[in-house]
């Protein structure tokens, strides 16, 4: 009875009335009223000028995630036949490179060329951010399109109109087959440009690097860079000194879905296909999470990489459900799509049906060779021309400030011979400044002389320094081996643990020693170097034991004063003893260790972890009666900080700021 009531009522207003009420607010068993959450669409659609939405839609990531871009376009084209109404020029124009953008996110490329085509025709009216804007996606444009002579002119034009400073080519190369000079290109004109800190253009840029070294064939290579690529991601992902929005951290989330699938490329290319599923399979599930509708190149070449691998590992089954509704758009891809279903058919005994597909490969993939080996030779040689011109207009910009700098030469030449014709007649008129002057270089002599008494004695003071670190050293291993000897005669056990932990102890201040007196700079103590020495005389020790643990330090450019290197060294040297003698009492091969150590605005930060069996119930009681983590706390006083401690759900985190 209520089934023919609802369809009755189905196409009626107070359906509709009905239905929209549920849909806007949901009501719980408690009464209590849940509202949905607003959408992009609706946020952007709320902005009240402009210029706000403008920008609102270029910075916002996975605008398509709850609105289709075909609902953006309805709504664009509401807003562009408003703006007409009143002949608002300005808010029509921002409106049309709005729809442009989002035709070229979803591969309509005609369109959003016809629409940029329109608006270049008056670009001088236009003000500067919509004029970058439209630049940028006919830039994009000419670049999926493969026009690539029309792309440099852009490129040139933007340089022209003050949009950019300088013209690149590495990506036109890249395009073109030329990896390594885009390679080359690519690192003289990034290397000097990002941060340290900056861990996200870090993650981009070693991520860019492997590509070229894996497309020029370099795929172990391109390996290491990938993984670089994801340290980078993962740190800039983890760091949470630093605040990210939603937008910031989608776009993190989906550079890392990026880099997995190339590691995972990787894999395929050296035949490790098992590492390489689990890798592009979580790469496809980023990408798609956070490039909602978009057209992404990578999830295209991940999901047919993808294929490949379940086709080598005879996953068969996979394959047909995984490409078969895939839209491919560029030749490359179909091409390699229509062999996959080959290779895929072959393996099914179904000869016909593979046959079909490689005969289209084959007669694809020869009508595609023989027009793109002319249409390549001529679009490499208008590249070279332009690249040449491009040369040739940053000479002629070098000669022209060199023209500048000879005609402020001249001028400063001239303001010189002014200011020596004055001193001339003011040293005549003050002749008693000679005097002062003679006396002055007297005096200036004498100094130079006990400057280089002073050097001479600060170089033997260097010496006996560095002589007073060794001897200090070699003071301390005297100690060790005097507790090492104790330790032989020694038989209570807690006797014997107790001198191991001091001889470890001694060991870590002896090295501090022998660190400095190696170094040229007495006064700082390289901590890359220092606690890679640390971590390999602790684990000599605990080698016996069977351990097989994997430490990451990452600790580079870090250098401390001894002040501070020594309290640092005694607190590694605990937590290191710790997890060898406590966290992994199975002896397992998947142990891990990460030291990081790092330069802040303050001071520094230091973390260390491990994935070990994590800390006891008990543990704050133990912390007033254990002499290690009361040690550490005393030490990290010193340092002028305090020791935090975090459980986690796989081990134990300990870390700490210090000035």
């Amino acid at each position: 009875m209520i089934t023919i009531v609802v369809n009755a009522l189905k196409n009626t207003m107070l359906y509709k009335i009905f239905l929209g009420i549920f849909l806007l607010t949901v009501t719980n068993v408690e009464g209590q009223e849940i509202k949905l959450q607003e959408s992009v669409l609706d946020s952007f659609v709320k902005l009240s000028s402009v210029e706000e939405q403008f920008k609102y839609f270029f910075k916002t990531s996975n605008k398509y995630k709850e609105n289709s871009s075909y609902e953006w376009l309805s709504r664009i084209d509401s807003l562009i036949v408003k703006a007409r109404a009143t002949q608002d020029d300005n808010s029509i124009q921002h409106y049309k490179i709005i729809q442009a953008h989002i035709y070229q996110d979803v591969v309509e490329y005609d369109k959003s060329i016809a629409i940029t085509n329109e608006l270049y025709i008056d670009k001088d009216k236009l003000n500067k951010d919509i004029k970058i804007a439209l630049f940028d996606i006919i830039d994009e444009n000419y670049s999926q399109l493969k026009l690539y002579e029309k792309q440099i002119n852009i490129r040139k034009e933007k340089k022209e109109l003050g949009l950019i400073n300088k013209v690149s080519f590495y990506d036109i190369y890249a395009n073109q087959g030329l990896y390594q000079k885009a390679r080359n290109e690519y690192i003289r004109e990034m290397s000097n440009s990002i941060g340290e800190q900056d861990y996200y253009e870090q993650a981009l840029y070693n991520n860019t690097i492997g590509n070229f070294l894996r497309l020029d064939k370099s795929s172990q290579v391109a390996l290491e860079k990938y993984k670089e690529a994801r340290k980078y991601v993962n740190t800039y992902l983890d760091t949470v000194t630093r605040h990210k929005t939603e937008d910031e951290l989608i776009k993190g989330e989906l550079l890392k879905g990026v880099i997995e699938g190339n590691i995972g490329k990787c894999h395929m290319l050296l035949k490790e296909y098992k590492d390489a599923i689990s890798l592009l399979e979580s790469s496809l599930v980023r990408i798609k999470e956070n490039n909602v509708e978009k057209y992404s190149q990578e999830y295209i070449e991940n999901t047919l990489d993808l294929a490949n691998c379940y086709l080598q590992t005879n996953k068969t089954n996979e394959v047909l459900k995984l490409i078969n509704d895939l839209k491919v758009i560029k030749q490359e891809n179909i091409l390699r799509k229509n062999q996959l279903l080959a290779s895929y058919f072959q393996k099914k005994n179904d000869y016909q049906t593979a046959f079909y597909y490689q005969n289209k490969y084959i007669k694809a993939n020869d009508s595609i060779r023989v027009n793109e080996t002319l249409i390549k030779q001529q679009q490499l040689a208008t590249v070279f021309e332009k690249e040449l011109e491009n040369s040739e207009d940053m000479l002629d910009e070098k000669r022209m400030e060199l023209e500048n700098a000879k005609i402020e030469a001249q001028a400063s030449d001239e303001r010189m011979s002014l200011i020596l014709i004055s001193l001339i007649f003011t040293l005549l008129g003050l002749g008693g400044l000679v005097f002062a002057y003679i006396k002055s270089i007297k005096n200036q002599r004498v100094i130079a002389k006990q400057n280089f008494i002073i050097e001479s004695q600060l170089t033997e003071k260097d010496s006996l320094l560095k002589e007073i670190h060794h001897r200090v050293k070699n003071n301390l291993q005297m100690v060790s081996s005097l507790l090492s000897l104790q330790t032989k005669n020694t038989k209570s056990k807690s006797a014997i643990m107790a001198l191991e932990e001091g001889k470890s102890r001694v060991k870590a201040m002896a090295l501090i020693h022998q660190k400095l007196y190696q170094n040229d700079d007495l006064s700082v103590i390289e901590m890359q170097g220092y606690i890679e020495s640390l971590v390999n005389s602790v684990q000599s020790v605990f080698k016996k034991g069977g351990h097989n643990i994997t430490i990451t330090i990452d600790a580079e450019a870090v250098e401390l004063d001894i002040d501070r290197a020594i309290p640092f060294g005694l607190i590694l040297n605990e937590l290191v003893s710790n997890s060898f003698k406590y966290a992994f009492p199975d002896n397992d091969d998947d142990g891990k260790i990460y030291i990081h150590l790092r330069n802040t605005e303050t001071g520094g930060f230091f973390e260390y972890t491990d994935n070990g069996i994590g800390l006891p119930e008990d543990t704050d009681e133990r912390t007033k009666s254990s002499m290690g983590i009361r040690l550490m706390n005393r030490l990290v006083n010193q340092l002028q900080s305090t020791l935090n401690i975090d459980k986690t759900t796989e081990g134990v985190r300990f870390w700490f700021n210090f000035r």
